[in-house]
């Protein structure tokens, strides 16, 4: 699924993973608030956030944990609960393919607000383009790539981004790198529109 630097929908559905990525680098995570950006979660994700058990967190776990745990108390994440249909849906889903409930409570509460879907998840991906609209489903490099297009980021930003990412131990950084060339080539494609004209 090729991202659209151009385009990317500010009220997004996030799950877990995302929300790791997103608040890995708090430069990323404030400049997608200034530009206008809504993370909602449900409460499977809340839930999964702080209170799932983990064996032998290690201290980036729980920085993320703590991050959230404050954005949350500032009223920036807001998780809401499903209903009885709703979780039905995710029944559903669940029988299609084994993902965890906070992905697959992510999924249906998009589509039921049509809100976009935010993961960083593959397997989530193509779980939630059997349902949502495939232009609904974002990641966080797409997010990243946008920022940058529309210059809330400079470019001198995304090593200090990729940075914060790899200190919190995130997985995205290759990631990155190919968000910020299809970035390049967009500008690349508008430079030479604009000469031919």
């Amino acid at each position: 699924m090729a991202i659209d630097p151009s385009n990317f929908y500010k009220y997004n559905v996030i799950d877990t993973c995302a929300i790791w990525n997103i608040l890995s680098s708090k430069l990323l995570y404030t400049t997608a608030n200034n530009a206008g950006c809504v993370f909602s979660c449900t409460y499977f994700v809340y839930y999964e956030c702080l209170h799932k058990p983990r064996k032998n967190p290690k201290p980036a776990e729980i920085e993320l944990q703590n991050r959230f745990r404050q954005e949350y108390e500032n009223g920036k994440f807001k998780y809401y609960h499903l209903t009885i249909e709703d979780l039905q849906d995710v029944e559903i889903l669940q029988a299609r393919k084994k993902k965890d409930k906070g992905e697959l409570a992510s999924i249906a509460f998009a589509k039921k607000t049509r809100q976009a879907f935010l993961t960083d998840d593959r397997g989530a991906k193509k779980l939630a383009a059997q349902t949502i609209n495939s232009k609904m489903i974002q990641t966080t490099p797409h997010l990243l790539a946008w920022l940058i297009f529309i210059n809330y980021l400079s470019d001198s930003d995304l090593q200090p981004i990729i940075s914060e990412h790899k200190k919190s131990e995130r997985p995205l950084e290759e990631h990155f790198l190919n968000a910020y060339q299809i970035v390049l080539d967009y500008r690349l494609k508008a430079f030479n529109h604009q000469i031919t004209e």
